[in-house]
């Protein structure tokens, strides 16, 4: 075997091992990060949807209070204290410290 025959053997075996490498890569990547990002995606999306008129929830901004009103314009009438009302876009609710409140206040057994 001449040297060159020697160097394209080799050289298909590495780019063969190159290949599989960058696929694992992918899979790594789409597995471990995009995959439960969209898993949050559509939780936050069902969550949204799911909403009713006096459930207690928090703000992405922090604002705790309860749904007066849900509006078709994609809004919500929260209340956050006794007659006190603001207009808040449905898309700025935290599904994590919504949950986490609401746990928080339900009683052990």
């Amino acid at each position: 075997m001449t040297t060159a025959t020697i160097f394209l053997q080799s050289a298909g075996a590495s780019s063969t091992t190159t290949l599989v490498m960058m696929g694992g890569m992918i899979l790594v990547f789409y597995f471990f990060m995009i995959r439960p990002q969209q898993k949050k995606a559509k939780q936050q999306k069902e969550f949204i949807n799911n909403m009713q008129k006096g459930d207690k929830i928090v703000t992405i901004a922090g604002i705790h209070g309860k749904i007066n009103k849900i509006n078709d314009d994609g809004t919500i009438e929260l209340e956050t204290s006794p007659g006190s009302y603001i207009k808040i876009e449905k898309q700025a609710i935290s599904l994590e410290w919504t949950a986490g409140i609401n746990k928080a206040v339900e009683p052990t057994k």
